[in-house]
């Protein structure tokens, strides 16, 4: 019994993956799309070396998709993040119960687990000014560490590029 609390708690700990959500423009031709870039003016809310972890980690997603790196594009990015107000998940418990003639109580008391992470929203967008103007959209909610190293941040970057490219180009119905 001792062991499945275990192996309980761990798959919970374990499942606070990313969310992504998907949107996009129903009528888009994905297929006429070849090269992109980025807007030149982009904010990403991000640090300049995290900036340039993701858009590495992008490029290298959207090359195995078969889409090339331009400098006359079919279509620019954006990408635009912030951080989320994490909700403080510390909570206490009381409770009454009883049986086969006893009576007992109990106070429990929840501890955060996992203070030093930070959530992030980030926004990644392709937007075709010539035609339609944004025509994808994917937001992403994601969990980083702070005190994570270059090399575990390009990491997480990249498991999270390929997580929100997972269904991407949306499939015809």
């Amino acid at each position: 019994m001792k062991n499945l609390k275990f192996l309980l708690l761990l798959f919970i700990l374990s499942s606070c993956g990313s969310i992504v959500n998907y949107d996009y423009e129903k009528s888009t031709d994905f297929k006429s799309y070849k090269t992109y870039n980025y807007f030149g003016d982009m904010t990403t809310g991000l640090s300049e070396l995290d900036t340039k972890r993701i858009i590495r980690a992008i490029d290298q997603k959207l090359e195995t998709l078969g889409l090339q790196r331009s400098e006359h594009p079919d279509f620019y990015i954006d990408i635009q993040s912030q951080n989320l107000q994490n909700a403080n998940r510390s909570n206490v418990g009381i409770g009454v119960g009883g049986g086969g003639g006893r009576v007992g109580g109990g106070i429990s008391v929840g501890i955060p687990v996992n203070q030093n992470k930070q959530t992030r929203e980030i926004s990644i967008e392709f937007v075709d000014d010539s035609k339609t103007g944004m025509f994808w959209q994917a937001l992403a909610e994601y969990r980083y560490d702070v005190k994570a190293t270059p090399e575990e941040r390009a990491a997480q970057f990249t498991k999270l590029v390929e997580k929100v490219f997972a269904t991407y180009p949306p499939e015809e119905k």
